[in-house]
């Protein structure tokens, strides 16, 4: 499996990626110049007590890249962790990248993110961030017409301004923006997508995210299985 879809129009795909466990191992093994040619039990304890004992570099030598369709607003919250990346303690990491599309050069037609009637939830009552239970569906059908009002008129202006013949780089203002999907290229060492991970999946994540970074797990895992559940746990 290389594609995981996720909400109701976006997604992950798994574009490529480079290394194994072995490649953590032999990172680490290359100090006393030694190589592993296969994993081993000897190998596992490794990469355990790297992890445990905060030796993060090895696990920097392994890349996985991704491409991701999903609502700006899940975008914005996911690009800290490139910018953060460089500065976690003791790391350095600045093997991260970042592409996106961008509105100043592409017209396609704009997708937006719309929860369905069940999915709007409440404000939290001990926390100014994050959400609560989930609304009744009365008020979540009533909040989806009105997201879906509201898109349309944006989209109109945003028609009309383009047929005036204004600059998409400006035509893009009339456009709803965190609910519209975006589309980026993300590739990232394994100790920077386990640190997403470790935050993205904790339960009071945003439950957008959450369903972005249970399928960045799904993907990842099966290719570093010994890696990821040291640096982030069972999930």
């Amino acid at each position: 499996m290389s594609k995981i879809n996720v909400l109701d129009k976006g997604y992950v795909r798994l574009v490529n990626h480079m290394g194994s466990d072995l490649t953590v191992v032999n990172a680490a093994r290359v100090s006393y110049a030694k190589e592993s040619n296969e994993l081993s039990e000897k190998d596992i304890r490794l990469i355990k007590f790297l992890a445990r004992e905060g030796h993060t570099s090895p696990f920097r030598h392994v890349i996985l890249q991704f491409e991701v369709y999903a609502p700006l607003m899940v975008a914005r919250q996911w690009w800290k962790y490139v910018i953060g990346s460089a500065h976690l303690e003791g790391t350095g990491d600045s093997m991260e990248a970042w592409n996106e599309s961008s509105r100043r050069y592409i017209t396609e037609e704009p997708t937006f993110y719309i929860p369905k009637s069940d999915e709007w939830r409440s404000k939290p009552e001990n926390s100014k961030q994050g959400s609560g239970d989930i609304l009744s569906e009365d008020i979540g059908a009533k909040l989806s017409t009105e997201l879906q009002d509201y898109i349309e008129s944006g989209l109109q202006k945003y028609e009309s301004a383009l047929e005036d013949g204004l600059c998409a780089e400006q035509a893009r203002l009339f456009l709803p923006a965190y609910g519209m999907y975006v589309r980026w290229y993300w590739t990232a060492s394994l100790q920077s997508i386990c640190h997403f991970l470790d935050q993205r999946l904790k339960y009071d994540a945003q439950k957008e995210i959450q369903h972005y970074a249970k399928a960045i797990l799904e993907l990842s895992k099966p290719l570093y299985p010994s890696s990821i559940v040291e640096l982030i746990g069972d999930k």
